[in-house]
Formats: C-alpha cells, sequence, structure tokens
C-alpha cells in the first residue's frame, strides 16, 4: 500500500491532482478542501497522506493533506456499502471533527446533504462509526457546528454557492463566536 506521496503538484484538473514524484506522475483523487488548497499550487513541493483503493477495474489512489482526514476516510470506506467516493462526498460535506460530533450526538442531517445518502443510511454510518469513535460530544464544537450551520443557510439563502460560503466560514476566526457574527465575517470575506 502507498502511505503517503511527497513530491511537486504537476497539474490539478477534475478534482484530481497529478504529484510527480521522483518523475512518475500520481493521479490522485482529492476532497474539495485539498483540491482547493492545491489548485494553485502548481510547482510546489506537497505530501499528501493516501490510501490505494484496488478494485477488479481500477487502482485509485485518494489523498489528504491531513492525517485525521485520512484516518476518517478509512473508517468511513469501513462501513459496508460506503465506497471511496462517498467517503470523499462526506469530507466534502464538513471536517472530521463536526463529523465525529455529528456522529456522537446522532445528528444525522450533515451527512444526508451527501448525494445518494439518505436517512437510513446516514443513521447507519452513525451506528457503525459511533462505537469506533469513543470520546464524547464536545459542548463548545457542537454550538460551533450549530452556528456555521445556520450561517452556511443564510449565506446559501443570499445567493453563495455551498462551497464558497463554507470556504468563507473556515477563514472567521474561531474565537468569532454567534451565527451572526460568524455571517458577518464571512460576508466581508466574500466581498474582498
Amino acid at each position: 500500500m502507498i502511505a503517503h506521496l511527497e513530491g511537486v503538484v504537476a497539474e490539478a484538473r477534475g478534482g484530481k491532482i497529478t504529484l510527480d514524484v521522483g518523475g512518475v506522475g500520481y493521479r490522485v483523487r482529492v476532497g474539495a478542501e485539498t483540491y482547493a488548497a492545491l489548485a494553485d499550487d502548481e510547482g510546489e513541493q506537497v505530501k499528501l497522506f493516501t490510501h490505494l483503493a484496488v478494485r477488479e477495474n481500477a487502482h485509485d489512489l485518494y489523498g489528504f493533506l491531513k492525517k485525521d482526514d485520512l484516518d476518517f476516510f478509512e473508517l468511513l470506506i469501513g462501513i459496508p456499502g460506503i465506497g471511496p467516493k462517498t467517503a470523499l462526498g462526506i469530507l466534502n460535506v464538513a471536517d472530521p471533527s463536526t463529523l465525529r460530533n455529528a456522529v456522537i450526538s446522532g445528528e444525522s442531517g450533515s451527512l444526508t446533504k451527501v448525494s445518494g445518502i439518505g436517512k437510513k443510511n446516514a443513521e447507519k454510518i452513525i451506528l457503525e462509526l459511533r462505537g469506533k469513535l469513543g470520546g464524547t460530544l464536545d459542548e463548545a464544537a457542537s454550538s460551533a457546528q450549530a452556528e456555521d450551520a445556520d450561517a452556511l443557510a443564510a449565506l446559501e439563502t443570499l445567493g453563495y454557492g455551498r462551497e464558497d460560503a463554507r470556504e468563507a466560514l473556515r477563514k472567521v476566526p474561531k474565537e468569532i463566536s454567534g451565527a451572526q457574527k460568524r455571517l458577518t465575517e464571512a460576508l466581508k470575506l466574500l466581498a474582498r
């Protein structure tokens, strides 16, 4: 198995990064956050934590900038019926800490936002992961998650795309709390 790759970003296109490692180009599927971070970094050195998915007709590499993202991805694909593309879709909806809190609290709403995951599948994922994740719900993280969900909904209502709105909210400092204040800061970032 290929645990990680370190090389130069040769190309970024269609949700995939081509990483030049010692003269060999590896095409790696990445999530939206990783793609956004690397799309403008052609020629830059980068390290990706990877998972090699072997199927009958393909060998696909999935890459992540953070080890935590890879670990959560591998937990997700360990669930019967959840393949790598679906797991990547889940990680595109929210980061691992938000998903952990959603699983621990039994909140299936963030999972049902993924194309192809209905309420039943979301509940199945929560049931499968609850025992594996351990820990307790971080009250502050739960509150921040709810505030960002409210701010995200407001930004979408104002006509901003989900990815742009989510990216703006990620850039708002964590010290700023309250859905209204986070929304105001995100709007300032989007206006730039």
